[in-house]
């Protein structure tokens, strides 16, 4: 009995050192996504009284042009800017493990961007992309070619947004990778150097499939985020021009705060939460063959 009782005081002091969190998560997280759902179905405009339309505001997206230029962006964000940020962060670890001097503060430097403003991210960008005293034209100019109008121009604002949006998080997955190089025992790279492999060998062979799970992991994460862009391409271009930057989370807040079409907002938002789903479903599906060890 004594036994018993101690374990109901310790359940009873684990529910109320748990509640706060739970009450958080129902209050602020699920209670707010079933509501999303159900607004979904709804005309609301926070004017007028709600009224249930089924699967309207989902068969507008299907003839919405605007709806499909923004999905395509997004889904062109997240082919651009996953791969290269994930190849880049990769290097970028390989050469920050390295034994070199002042390595502590080249770590430090290269992940000062994830946890700076977004707002400061931007304004440093928009002055590198201003087209009459930016340092990137000026530098193009340097070298006798004539740069573009970076974020006014249809053609250059993407990939001027995944550029920023690169450096800005390159310091996370540098991180995650450079803690990953750190786990892998030197006794490969020691019986690879007796056996006279070339470093080119030893990274495809050795760092790259004991880095699998890492590599997983960061593609999730990335993929999951890049799906997910707002705040750079609203604080560098507000989706233009020509809605060239609109992607699916900007989208939703002009339907939402601009419109007040909360309805069909919350429609949007749905779907780029299915989007996500799926995509981490197969993700996870191919997890086996992505990651060897």
């Amino acid at each position: 009995m004594k036994i018993k009782s101690m374990f109901y005081r310790d359940g009873i002091w684990a529910f109320l050192m748990l509640l706060p969190n739970v009450v958080g998560f129902l209050m602020f997280l699920l209670l707010p996504v079933l509501a999303t759902f159900a607004i979904s179905f709804t005309d609301w405009d926070l004017s007028t009284d709600i009224g249930f339309v089924g699967f309207d505001n989902y068969k507008e997206l299907v003839h919405d042009e605007v709806f499909h230029q923004v999905f395509w962006n997004t889904l062109y964000f997240t082919a651009v800017s996953v791969p290269i940020g994930i190849a880049v962060s990769l290097l970028l670890a390989i050469a920050l493990n390295q034994k070199i001097r002042f390595v502590r503060f080249y770590r430090a430097a290269f992940f000062f961007p994830v946890i700076s403003s977004f707002v400061a991210v931007a304004i440093l960008w928009q002055w590198i992309y201003n087209p009459q005293f930016g340092l990137l034209n000026y530098a193009l100019g340097m070298l006798g070619i004539k740069g573009p109008l970076w974020l006014t121009s249809p053609d250059w604002a993407m990939p001027a947004v995944i550029l920023a949006s690169i450096w800005k998080n390159l310091g996370f997955s540098m991180l995650i990778f450079l803690a990953g190089l750190q786990s892998i025992s030197e006794s490969y790279y020691e019986a690879a150097d007796i056996d006279g492999a070339s470093s080119l060998s030893k990274f495809w062979h050795i760092t790259v499939p004991l880095l699998s799970p890492t590599t997983f992991f960061i593609t999730v994460i990335s993929v999951i985020n890049s799906f997910q862009v707002f705040d750079t391409v609203y604080l560098m271009t507000q989706g233009g021009p020509a809605r060239s930057t609109s992607v699916l989370v900007s989208y939703v807040f002009e339907n939402a705060f601009q419109y007040f079409q909360m309805g069909y907002a919350s429609a949007i938002a749905y779907v780029l939460f299915f989007l996500v789903l799926i995509v981490t479903f197969i993700q996870f599906w191919r997890q086996k063959k992505l990651s060897i060890y």
